[in-house]
């Protein structure tokens, strides 16, 4: 079985004073529909929540309808420390899957193809393939080369581990790191990538949330349409 950290301690910087993970989209805060899909997911046996000083107030309420979170972790000042507050709080497991709490668009099957891409290196973060052209340019905007696209991903999460490597990463890297997969890598540690999904995008601005909302509301009407059962003649 799996344990899970919700990393929900952001201080959603680009959302105009507005807290992202309690924003409404499509009837719920974004932190609950994130933790909806790891409630349903069967593989994950316990959810910790890592929340800030800042936003627990408000949050808390949001985490009571879900059997799976058992408790909550004090976050730190970088993403990484809130990783370790949540890891050194949960109870230890064979996997632990990190997910960015503002990323409400995760789905059980993505959690699952996750445990499963995990299984050949103990590591495995979910990611699509770069498909924009990128170009490297100066402070003022002047381009200076094209960047060959070939091999690169924009990574996502969740991001799966065994328990003691995740663990060992965070006792041994202390410099700064965008991600938990960053650790492992400098380690010397392999880490293989999945193909995650273009609707599981972080929300990070306003605009995110008419995204979110629009996708949700699809995924309710196609879910319907196949229950729905035809009228009686």
């Amino acid at each position: 079985m799996a344990s899970a950290i919700i990393v929900a301690a952001g201080s959603s910087r680009r959302m105009d004073g507005q807290d992202k993970l309690l924003a409404p989209v499509a009837g719920k805060p974004v932190l609950a529909h994130t933790l909806a899909a790891f409630e349903r997911c069967a593989a994950i046996s316990e959810v910790i929540v890592v929340l800030s000083a800042h936003n627990a107030d408000g949050l808390l309420p949001v985490l009571r309808p879900f059997r799976k979170v058992t408790r909550t972790a004090k976050g730190g000042l970088r993403r990484q420390d809130s990783v370790r507050a949540g890891l050194f709080s949960l109870t230890p497991a064979d996997w632990v899957v990190v997910h960015d709490g503002a990323r409400p668009l995760v789905t059980p099957g993505i959690i699952s193809q996750g445990l499963e891409a995990a299984q050949s290196t103990g590591a495995a973060t979910a990611g699509l393939p770069v498909v924009d052209t990128l170009k490297a340019a100066r402070g003022d905007g002047t381009i200076i080369r094209t960047v060959p696209r070939e091999g690169l991903w924009a990574v996502q999460t969740p991001q799966v581990f065994r328990y003691p490597l995740l663990l060992n990463a965070h006792e041994r890297i202390h410099e700064d790191v965008t991600d938990d997969c960053a650790m492992l890598e400098r380690l010397g540690h392999q880490v293989v990538v999945f193909e995650g999904s273009r609707f599981n995008f972080k929300v990070t601005t306003p605009e995110d949330l008419l995204l979110a909302g629009a996708v949700l509301r699809s995924r309710r009407a196609s879910t319907g349409s196949r229950t729905r059962r035809p009228a009686a003649p």
